[in-house]
């Protein structure tokens, strides 16, 4: 028999939605206080739905964390692949850090559950490896490799002090520590 109902969705953006969902509830009670029920409540989807796109509630939350990682991943690298020049691709590092489009606030409330997630999950562990090295290929298309990974220390590290002060970082200080870096961090001794 073909044409069964498990083989054609009815709601083919439903997943989508519920991974969606997942994050926005991940956002607002933190990874240990999300449930099946939020999610499906936030997705205005049935309850029973969650387990036919889901392996349970660990690959619903594994799947939301890489949509997350993908989605910064690709706005991280079309940032930088805007960059003609040397300046501008210091230019796109400082908008990185200080820009309103990335690491927002909600982003990095995300991002600091994800990171927390990954220390009990090896499925959100590799996600979170592999995002740290699509970043570093980002830098790598204007970066030496050693010059790219401390900058994506500090653009990984600024938004997380900015999330805490509560101020926005001075676009000057930020730009000449992007500079100091680019220019003065020697190339590693062998290499």
């Amino acid at each position: 028999m073909t044409g069964t109902r498990r083989e054609v969705p009815n709601d083919p953006g439903r997943k989508d939605r519920i991974l969606d969902a997942a994050l926005d509830v991940i956002a607002e009670w933190g990874v240990h206080r999300t449930t099946h029920r939020k999610i499906a409540e936030r997705a205005r989807v049935p309850l029973g739905s969650l387990t036919y796109y889901f392996d349970g509630l660990d690959d619903l939350l594994a799947q939301a964390f890489a949509r997350l990682a993908d989605t910064m991943s690709e706005l991280y690298r079309a940032t930088l692949q805007k960059a003609a020049s040397a300046q501008e691709a210091e230019a796109a590092v400082v908008d990185l850090i200080c820009g309103p489009a990335y690491a927002t606030a909600r982003d990095m409330t995300l991002i600091f559950e994800m990171y927390a997630y990954a220390n009990h999950n090896p499925a959100v562990a590799t996600t979170t490896r592999a995002w740290l090295h699509r970043s570093r290929g980002s830098l790598a298309l204007h970066f030496p490799p050693h010059v790219g990974q401390a900058l994506d220390v500090l653009v990984e590290g600024w938004p997380m002090h900015r999330t805490f002060d509560r101020t926005p970082p001075d676009r000057a200080l930020v730009a000449a520590t992007v500079h100091a870096i680019v220019t003065g961090v020697p190339s590693p001794s062998g290499t």
